[in-house]
C-alpha cells in the first residue's frame, strides 16, 4: 500500500531543480563553462511544466472521482421488507 499519493508535478519540478544543480556543479567543478543566465531558462521552463503536469494530474483524478459512487467490490445485500 502507498504512504502517499503519486503526485507528478513534484517529481517533474524536483527533475528539472536537480537539472541546475547539476549544471552549476559543473561549472563549479571546471568540466565546463556556464553563463549564469543558462539556469533560469531551466528552472522557469521546469516549473512551468511541473504547473501543467499538477494540472493535468488534478483534472485526471477529479474526473476519475466523479465516476465512483460506490467502492469497488462485492455489494452487501439489502434487506427485503416483507410486503
Amino acid at each position: 500500500m502507498l504512504r502517499h499519493e503519486f503526485q507528478p508535478g513534484r517529481l517533474v519540478a524536483g527533475s528539472f531543480l536537480i537539472l541546475a544543480g547539476v549544471i552549476y556543479a559543473g561549472d563549479a567543478g571546471d568540466a565546463w563553462e556556464t553563463p549564469w543566465f543558462v539556469v533560469i531558462p531551466v528552472v522557469i521552463g521546469g516549473l512551468c511544466l511541473a504547473g501543467a503536469v499538477g494540472a493535468l494530474t488534478r483534472a485526471i483524478r477529479r474526473r476519475r472521482a466523479v465516476g465512483r459512487t460506490k467502492p469497488a467490490g462485492p455489494q452487501p445485500m439489502e434487506p427485503v421488507e416483507p410486503s
